[in-house]
């Protein structure tokens, strides 16, 4: 797929492919949602991906999203995007993101738990989180082994104004995708052992999990999420 092409037509070519995954898979489209991730894009390109009806937004940086985040504002309330944190979160950062980010994909630490959970029991919100894992077990990649989550899970229970949703991953980059294979498939068998446990009131639902170089394969994985940037919106310098 070639940057060169058109917005609409790498939206068109996504759209594609996630069909195609979903097929081979057994799965229906509805189940996966795309997370346009804008981070190398303009605020010019940030409109031009909402006018694409694209409703999910994905920033790992507040510094980077704080200007786009500002432009959309102008935007009536009916055609807003929703907001998703992607990146790792400084517990000082938090009462930035928190109230205007919908999602936070980062749940990592305890420290980062408590800091939201002030922030969102001082907004009067729920915050819906999926809990980050290392499953690769890079020393790059930030999370929880997979071990440490079920009681992390427990010890969280004590902030009701957090959510769990699910777990997110990020797998090792790749040249064959089909390599990362084993790494989607180990979060969505940690899921399912979760939920099997009952240790948690309400079931995890969502897994959050492939990017530009893999994500077909982790939606024949059970990916609920996919984080899209380069092949869906495109590179710039900004």
């Amino acid at each position: 797929m070639s940057l060169l092409s058109t917005l609409t037509e790498r939206i068109q070519d996504v759209e594609n492919l996630i069909t195609a995954a979903c097929e081979r898979s057994g799965r229906k489209r509805d189940e996966v949602q795309v997370v346009a991730v804008t981070k190398y894009v303009s605020v010019d390109t940030v409109r031009q991906v909402v006018e694409q009806h694209i409703v999910h937004l994905g920033e790992n940086r507040w510094q980077n999203a704080k200007p786009k985040w500002e432009a959309l504002q102008q935007l009536p309330p009916s055609e807003q995007p929703i907001w998703h944190y992607i990146g790792s979160l400084q517990t000082n950062k938090v009462k930035d993101v928190i109230g205007k980010f919908t999602y936070i994909h980062s749940l990592d630490r305890l420290s980062l738990a408590q800091a939201i959970a002030e922030r969102a029991d001082k907004l009067g919100i729920t915050v819906p989180c999926f809990v980050q894992v290392n499953v690769s077990g890079e020393e790059s990649k930030q999370g929880l082994t997979p071990e440490a989550v079920p009681e992390f899970l427990r010890t969280i229970r004590q902030y009701p104004s957090i959510k769990p949703i699910g777990l997110m991953t990020m797998a090792p980059f790749e040249a064959e995708a089909e390599e990362t294979r084993p790494v989607f498939r180990g979060l969505r068998q940690l899921r399912d052992q979760i939920n099997a446990s009952g240790i948690l009131d309400e079931p995890l639902t969502e897994l959050s999990m492939g990017m530009s170089n893999d994500f077909t394969v982790a939606i024949e994985e059970g990916a609920t999420w996919v984080r899209l940037g380069t092949i869906l919106v495109g590179k710039e310098e900004v």
